[in-house]
């Protein structure tokens, strides 16, 4: 999911910047102080979610989003000001947060992004399907990956963990052997659903339905034991609904 985010303080902007990193979910593909610059980006610019402040110079969020007219399929508002929240809804804003935002919050929101997402892909299914045409897939059963001199098919479900090197990725997989790949964790989390995988550390991504257990501030994967990062513990529990 690519996003931007405009705020006319940098320091909200970090905030929302630094969930995003942490959920992996969503990549910011771009971030606005100026809400008239963020305009023009939007209008060149293929993006799937804006997070917007309200009150700002120039012009404020609401403006904004009206003036767009559609070309953003989903927004959230940001504010310190909460009675601007009907205003925004009636703009069909899928949430509207307010600062200070917590994580488990922000993660609230994103998930209202992905459920709306995929009813979208559903009635996409099926008004091709009654069409007399083929539903597309919307998530590969594998992916491939370069490791030396070739490119790789690695079966998405039979992945247990991702482990960062420095600039490689070493992938773990049952029944198989691991596998380095020159590539970043965005890049990787790209092509992964994000259903399925959860970013838990600076340098480990796990794939949740192959957690046996957790111990402390640890990810028990059969015999692999993987550390929680302190910036990702709260991130992980919601998700995992501990």
């Amino acid at each position: 999911m690519k996003c931007i985010i405009i705020d006319d303080e940098p320091l909200a902007i970090d905030v929302i910047e630094s969930y995003c990193q942490a959920l992996g979910a969503v990549q910011v593909i771009s971030t606005f102080t100026n809400a008239i610059e963020a305009l023009d980006f939007i209008n060149n610019n293929r993006i799937d979610l804006v997070f917007s402040d309200i009150e700002m110079p120039s012009i404020s969020g609401i403006e904004l989003i009206r003036s767009l007219e559609g070309k953003v399929p989903y927004f959230i508002f940001t504010t310190a000001y909460p009675e601007y929240a009907l205003e925004g809804f009636d703009l069909n804003a899928i949430d509207y947060l307010v600062k200070p935002i917590p994580f488990p919050r922000f993660i609230k929101a994103v998930n209202r992004v992905n459920e709306m997402m995929k009813l979208n892909d559903v009635s996409t299914s099926i008004n091709v399907s009654s069409a007399g045409g083929e539903a597309p897939t919307h998530e590969d059963d594998f992916i491939f990956v370069k490791s030396e001199y070739e490119n790789v098919k690695i079966d998405i479900k039979e992945i247990k963990l991702i482990q960062g090197l420095k600039d490689y990725l070493k992938i773990h997989s049952e029944n198989a052997k691991p596998i380095l790949t020159l590539m970043s964790f965005k890049e990787m989390q790209s092509k992964l659903p994000e259903t399925l995988f959860i970013r838990v550390h600076r340098s480990y991504l796990v794939n949740v339905n192959k957690i046996s257990s957790i111990q402390k501030n640890r990810i028990i994967i059969k015999d692999e034991r993987i550390p929680i990062g302190e910036s990702y513990k709260s991130m992980v529990y919601s998700r995992l609904n501990i």
